[in-house]
């Protein structure tokens, strides 16, 4: 099943898309909690579908690289205590995820973010990233939650 995953400045976390109101998306977060909240128009909400790595060659999506971690943890939470280790620990430990990432324009806090938000989607059940996290087509929230019922 598809879903929409949602990133939202100024708040941990992520969120999944639930509804949508008249001037706001309805979200609920992915930890333990399960909290409903409403995420307006002036919040800056991304998708994580939507979110690329800067790479040597060519940016790399989000859920690719969430793949790749998944595929060295072997479904787990992360191995590494991100939060704790030094910098030269981090970015060793990355390159082995996605050996040509941009080491000028990828920053520490990058990589942390990316593995908690890792954590945080295997905790809740979700490491099919390949498809749960797939861009979906359509202008708007509305055409694209019409595409998923129909699926």
């Amino acid at each position: 099943m598809t879903q929409t995953i949602l990133a939202i400045a100024g708040r941990p976390g992520l969120y999944k898309l639930v509804s949508r109101g008249k001037s706001n998306f309805i979200v609920e977060s992915l930890d333990e909690s399960h909290k409903r909240i409403p995420a307006f128009a002036t919040d800056r909400i991304t998708s994580l579908a939507d979110i690329t790595m800067y790479a040597e060659s060519d940016n790399v999506p989000l859920m690719t690289v969430l793949a790749s971690v998944r595929d060295k943890e072997e479904g787990k939470v992360c191995s590494i205590a991100y939060k704790k280790c030094k910098p030269a620990e981090l970015k060793e430990y990355f390159a082995q995820i996605l050996p040509d990432f941009d080491r000028d324009r990828v920053h520490d806090s990058d990589i942390r973010k990316l593995l908690s938000w890792y954590d945080i989607l295997v905790k809740a059940g979700i490491t099919d990233f390949e498809e749960e996290m797939k861009p979906t087509d359509g202008d708007n929230v509305d055409d694209r939650l019409k595409e998923n019922e129909e699926a």
